[in-house]
């Protein structure tokens, strides 16, 4: 992430960390060492306990961070923002931690709970430049990095389920993959579904996709197993991370309904390696349409409701890889 060297800069950054554009959000963004770090947006809170205040502090301290921005999305009543933000304030500071700006916005207009000089902060506030010229949004674009939805809704839409994945013929082919836990030759199933992933994930690397059916069927109907999901998890690297994120990505649209759980956790667990915490909640939020009780997600949901560093995520299944490689191939 580039340096944030103002409040416009700072709302621009925002959509771009957490995916879209937040609407009555409490949005709280880590500093270390001037880097930033996670964003968290929470629904804009009112009447809640100081405590809650606290815990959202503690995910930031957690993560080792030694400042923070605080931005707070008005809804109908701009007091409950300037209330949600004095009292976060409050929080940071008892966590000892430095706060860089405050912003209050509402009706596209912002103003800094900081600044005490009318000149440049307005008690009407200042208006927001298009995210479209700012000087953060073009950063993102030339690096690559989509632009952020408009909203929450367009978010959950990009991983929702096509209508293909609904086709009987398609389910059927799927299927026929499928792991059951008692098979004679279990050990055989799993290597052909660690194999089949990583001949996929060629497919994305030489940018054919998912041109191949019968091994995006394979890929699907062998991550029922845990074995194979788990080596999936830690199979990619840093160079591969991006083919991997397409095909994870596109095989969770794809997947037909009691195959959705597992690709959607292991696309959550992605998302959260690489800062998108909103992506990530949606994800599971799929996972669990899926399956109410599929484990992975509701371990994933606990792990990053408590605010673990994504970086504490990625050392663990990276030590996680190999045991499972082991198991598998022996």
């Amino acid at each position: 992430m580039t340096t944030l060297t103002s409040p416009h800069d700072l709302l621009a950054a925002i959509p771009f960390l957490i995916g879209y554009h937040p609407d009555r959000s409490l949005v709280l963004v880590s500093l270390k060492n001037e880097t930033i770090g996670m964003a968290m947006r929470v629904d804009l809170p009112s009447d809640i306990a100081p405590e809650s205040y606290d815990l959202l502090a503690s995910h930031l301290v957690r993560e080792e961070a030694d400042g923070a921005f605080i931005v707070a999305y008005s809804g109908e009543s701009e007091s409950d923002a300037e209330s949600a933000v004095i009292n976060t304030s409050a929080a940071l500071i008892r966590a000892g931690l430095d706060i860089k700006e405050s912003l209050v916005v509402r009706n596209n207009r912002f103003r800094s709970m900081l600044c005490t000089d009318l000149t440049c902060c307005p008690p009407e506030g200042s208006e927001i430049p298009d995210l479209d010229t700012s000087r953060i949004a073009a950063e993102h674009v030339i690096a690559g990095h989509p632009m952020p939805y408009e909203s929450v809704e367009g978010l959950v839409q990009s991983i929702a389920a096509v209508p293909s994945s609904f086709e009987l013929s398609w389910q059927d082919e799927v299927l026929a993959f499928i792991v059951s836990s008692d098979a004679e030759e279990l050990n055989d199933l799993q290597r052909d579904g660690a194999t089949a992933i990583i001949d996929l994930a060629g497919e994305y690397r030489e940018g054919r996709g998912a041109e191949d059916r019968e091994l995006v069927a394979r890929v699907i109907g062998r991550m029922s197993d845990i074995q194979v999901r788990d080596f999936a998890l830690g199979s990619h690297s840093e160079e591969s991370a991006d083919h991997y994120w397409s095909m994870w990505h596109q095989l969770l649209r794809i997947a037909p309904r009691g195959f959705v759980a597992p690709i959607a956790s292991l696309f959550a667990a992605m998302a959260y390696e690489r800062g998108e915490g909103a992506l990530a909640h949606k994800a599971l939020d799929r996972a669990l349409d899926d399956d109410d009780q599929y484990s992975l997600a509701l371990l994933l949901r606990r792990v990053f409701t408590a605010g673990w560093p994504p970086h504490s995520f990625t050392a663990m299944r990276a030590e996680l890889h190999p045991k499972v490689v082991a198991t598998i191939f022996g």
